[in-house]
């Protein structure tokens, strides 16, 4: 029963948790609505068949248009700028463009209206696990040179918000599902309780009253017996007595056998649901294992994750400063990363990130923590290592990511990475040591990469 109330109140708590996450993506997907509608205002007026696409996208956008509604018109409206576009090269220097698309006139409008978008991406970066598609938006929104293609990248943002907050919604209605079943089975349980207590009470009810009745059989027959004259009156008066008494418990052992059937039916009955309840209840535990060690991994590299990461680190850094034993941090970049994905794809690209993560796992001890913790970036965590040691370290997993042999097309590609290399110290404040890391990485890749220096 303790058990099962833990259960129940986490499972609350996961629901609970969930309904504000669904609220924040509904927040964040309403101000990417309400950004496409100022970018279509702002598109009016370049091209009347571009007005009539912007204005069924703001139309759509107004009345909360699903995902596939928005891709749909997204796509009519590239069609339209790609017509536009054929048809008037040269329509931005001959056409008088009005106040607020005159981008030139005012730069600053157009800047923080992409880095808004760029802050937005990045925070959708915190939530997902698997950043090919944000990365894709992100290089989109670099190239973006005209509203219309800075309204395809935020109608798409919106998309992935909706999937999100539908996905969230999914697993809050599997949550009350749970939730509901476990409700079910507690009442079940209560009301065996209530029947047995209630069983239990009959029968010391029934118990005193054949006690009552036999001892007043008993009172009238010792009255009988002292007021009887004749031996055979007396026979008859104990005999009736005696058949009297016989009969309430042949009665009581009756009622009792039919009790009996009865308790024992019920306690089958509850045994039974009992041991389906604690089985389910193994393998939710361990589905919820399952997910919660799937949720702290990188889906593509198998490592840790930024938020397993960030919670290692904080444990970390907490027993550091309880004068808990040394510990050294890595920061990892995988050099001119930017260039195999540019040159030979983001397969070849994810190639590389896989073979750099299974060489760092390969080569750490067990006790060891290492995390991808952004695009080409890695985290690793040296428990019991002070600066010397950690810095041998890090030299040793350089030198073998140098030597790792790759060909892409036919054409060897050469992959390096570069590392800056701290100790987290007892009177660190929060993050210190990861921005000391953070900064000798960055004198490495200034240094000419394929570096370690330490901080």
């Amino acid at each position: 029963m303790p058990e099962t109330a833990e259960w129940k109140q986490k499972y609350r708590t996961s629901l609970l948790e969930m309904e504000v996450e669904e609220k924040r993506w509904r927040d964040v997907e309403q101000v990417l609505r309400r950004l496409i509608g100022r970018l279509c205002a702002a598109g009016m007026g370049v091209d009347p068949k571009l007005d009539d696409e912007l204005q069924a996208l703001a139309a759509a956008n107004r009345r909360n248009a699903d995902a596939q509604e928005l891709e749909r018109l997204a796509e009519s409206l590239t069609s339209a700028v790609v017509a536009v576009d054929a048809t008037s090269p040269v329509l931005q220097l001959v056409v008088p463009l009005p106040p607020r698309l005159a981008l030139v006139a005012k730069p600053e409008r157009w800047k923080s209206t992409c880095a808004a978008v760029a802050a937005l991406l990045e925070r959708l970066k915190m939530d997902e696990t698997d950043h090919s598609t944000l990365n894709s938006l992100a290089a989109e929104l670099a190239s973006a040179e005209t509203d219309q293609a800075l309204a395809t990248v935020v109608a798409r943002a919106a998309d992935l918000i909706h999937e999100r907050g539908q996905s969230l919604a999914h697993e809050r209605l599997q949550a009350a599902a749970v939730l509901s079943e476990v409700t079910k089975r507690l009442e079940e349980m209560a009301n065996y309780l209530w029947e047995s207590n209630s069983a239990s009470r009959s029968r010391f009810d029934d118990s005193q009253s054949l006690n009552d009745t036999v001892m007043s059989h008993v009172r009238d027959l010792s009255d009988e017996v002292s007021g009887a004259a004749e031996l055979g009156l007396l026979r008859s008066a104990v005999s009736a007595r005696l058949e009297l008494v016989a009969e309430q418990v042949c009665a009581f052992r009756a009622r009792e056998a039919t009790r009996m059937v009865e308790y024992n039916g019920r306690a089958e009955h509850m045994r039974e649901r009992i041991a389906d309840l604690e089985r389910e209840t193994q393998e939710l535990h361990c589905k919820l294992d399952r997910e919660k060690h799937g949720a702290r991994l990188d889906p593509l590299t198998g490592v840790a994750n930024r938020k397993f990461f960030d919670e290692h680190f904080t444990q970390e850094n907490a027993l550091r400063a309880q004068g808990g034993a040394p510990a050294g941090l890595l920061l990892w970049d995988i050099d001119s990363f930017k260039f195999i994905n540019d040159s030979f794809g983001h397969r070849a690209g994810d190639r590389v990130l896989q073979a750099v993560a299974e060489c760092f796992k390969t080569a750490l001890r067990g006790s060891d923590f290492v995390a991808r913790i952004g695009g080409e970036e890695f985290a690793v965590l040296l428990r019991g290592l002070k600066l010397a040691e950690a810095v041998n370290v890090a030299n040793q997993l350089r030198t073998t990511v140098e030597g790792l042999r790759f060909h892409f097309r036919g054409t060897p590609v050469r992959v390096t990475v570069s590392c800056g290399v701290t100790e987290l110290n007892p009177d660190d404040a929060p993050e210190a040591a990861f921005d000391r890391a953070d900064a000798a990485l960055y004198r490495a890749k200034n240094a000419g990469k394929n570096l370690c220096v330490a901080a």
